[in-house]
């Protein structure tokens, strides 16, 4: 009987240890599921970042520089991997050309005029506002950067401001730095630059 009792004891035993291993493998895949899915989430979230063209879509001071670049067929290019920076005119900055200059950018026969100016205003590379600064004064105060159009920007520190000084002896002021997009950062600038 005793033996009964015991085996019994034992088996019972056996059982809660059987079923805590259990429960405590479906407690340890459930927090790896929580944990697979907190991390999907946050890519989702990082992945909400649009391109640059995405970027600028979404913001109204950049509706000239959109028209443009549709018009310019930039959008693939500004839409593809990258890593690009933009040194990107508001909408403030196209008014500030002479009149009827936009709309005479904008037409079809002046497509090809229209991509060299945005292309200046592109560099290849992922470069950030400390970056740019960090680079400023590593140069002794001026920082020499080549565009994809080919031509070279010059940034300077003016009253801790980044000013770009374009080929033709124009500037202008970033007025807004680091706008992050999925292929590339944005900085946004008061003045179109122009190349020779």
């Amino acid at each position: 009987m005793k033996i009964k009792k015991f085996i019994t004891l034992l088996l019972m035993v056996s059982l809660v240890t059987a079923y805590s291993c259990v429960n405590s493998k479906e407690k340890k895949e459930a927090e790896v599921e929580t944990k697979i899915e907190m991390e999907t989430q946050e890519e989702e979230e990082i992945e909400e970042v649009g391109t640059i063209v995405e970027v600028a879509v979404s913001n109204d001071n950049f509706k000239t520089l959109v028209a443009a670049v549709k018009a310019a067929d930039l959008v693939a290019t500004l839409s593809s991997e990258g890593p690009f920076t933009v040194f990107a005119p508001v909408n403030a900055a196209f008014e500030k050309l002479p009149e009827g200059t936009v709309e005479t950018l904008l037409k079809p026969e002046n497509k090809e005029m229209l991509t060299a100016i945005l292309t200046y205003h592109v560099v290849s590379g992922e470069f950030n506002a400390e970056a740019v600064i960090g680079a400023i004064n590593d140069n002794n105060g001026k920082f020499e950067i080549k565009t994809v159009q080919g031509e070279m920007l010059t940034a300077s520190l003016v009253d801790g401001k980044v000013i770009l000084t374009d080929a033709i002896g124009n500037t202008a002021t970033v007025v807004m730095t680091d706008v992050e997009a999925s292929n590339g950062i944005i900085h946004a600038i008061d003045t179109v630059v122009m190349s020779k």
